[in-house]
């Protein structure tokens, strides 16, 4: 069983207190798209990453200045949004490590998709970026069905486990996968709303919470199968019957 998550725009570096795991897969695909990035001017980046001028700035000079291959974080502790702040990986015991390790996938419109511990480097880059390269006309384009591919391949490689994917990642990174799922595969959503005027709304801010609370909580219970994820109680979020379905697992706020 696989879980997928976004990234998150704030990254942090920090090459000492965890140790990396080895080198993304499509390094050479992004090493394409960093060089495509480097021959932007200043000006086009800021409108490609539509941020202020101080992100801009800082953006633009972290990728004049990007090497791949050095001073590296493991992505799990390299993305600082709501989301990794509560799924807490510097914290987690070595046995929760061990599991996010195995079971956890990060799609990026940077890297494609990383594995918790493969060596990142600061950048901005998101999926949906209109972003032109290589005859593509954005990063979905670019990806095509990659990057559900290798997801696919890494879940067999977890023997006698659930095949499904456990999808906690924002629709802007999903899709990525979902427009691919065949009917041999498995993708179980998962939602966590809030009934408003009667009817279940899921709200960005606690949606990323939630998210990082579940990884946590899949990581320190070993779950292996979907039906153990239904036990989720944290942030005052229960599990619904009545809204959930075979692949839509919606969670309530009591």
């Amino acid at each position: 069983m696989k879980i997928i998550i976004s990234p998150a725009k704030k990254m942090n570096v920090d090459t000492d207190s965890f140790d990396t795991d080895g080198l993304p897969v499509f390094l050479e695909d992004t090493r394409v798209l960093m060089k495509k990035v480097q021959s932007l001017s200043c000006s086009e980046a800021k409108a490609l990453w539509k941020c202020n001028d101080n992100l801009a700035r800082m953006n633009y000079e972290r990728f004049q200045a990007m090497d791949l291959e050095r001073s590296l974080t493991p992505a799990v502790m390299a993305y600082e949004g709501l989301q990794y702040q509560h799924m807490a990986p510097a914290v987690m015991t070595a046995g929760a490590l061990s599991y996010v390790a195995d079971h956890l996938c990060i799609l990026s419109g940077f890297y494609g998709l990383l594995k918790p511990f493969d060596g990142v480097v600061p950048y901005r880059l998101e999926m949906q970026a209109k972003l032109a390269v290589k005859g593509h006309k954005d990063l979905y384009e670019y990806w095509g069905d990659r990057l559900y591919k290798e997801l696919m391949l890494l879940n067999k490689k977890l023997p006698g486990e659930d095949q499904a994917v456990i999808n906690l990642a924002s629709k802007e990174y999903s899709q990525c996968v979902e427009k691919y799922i065949t009917e041999k595969d498995r993708l179980i959503t998962v939602e966590f709303c809030q009934i408003t005027d009667g009817r279940p709304r899921q709200k960005g801010t606690l949606a990323k919470m939630a998210r990082g609370e579940m990884v946590r909580f899949m990581a320190e219970n070993r779950i292996t199968d979907p039906v153990g994820i239904k036990g989720f109680d944290r942030l005052g979020f229960v599990w619904s019957k009545e809204l959930s379905g075979e692949n839509r697992y919606v969670f309530v706020m009591e």
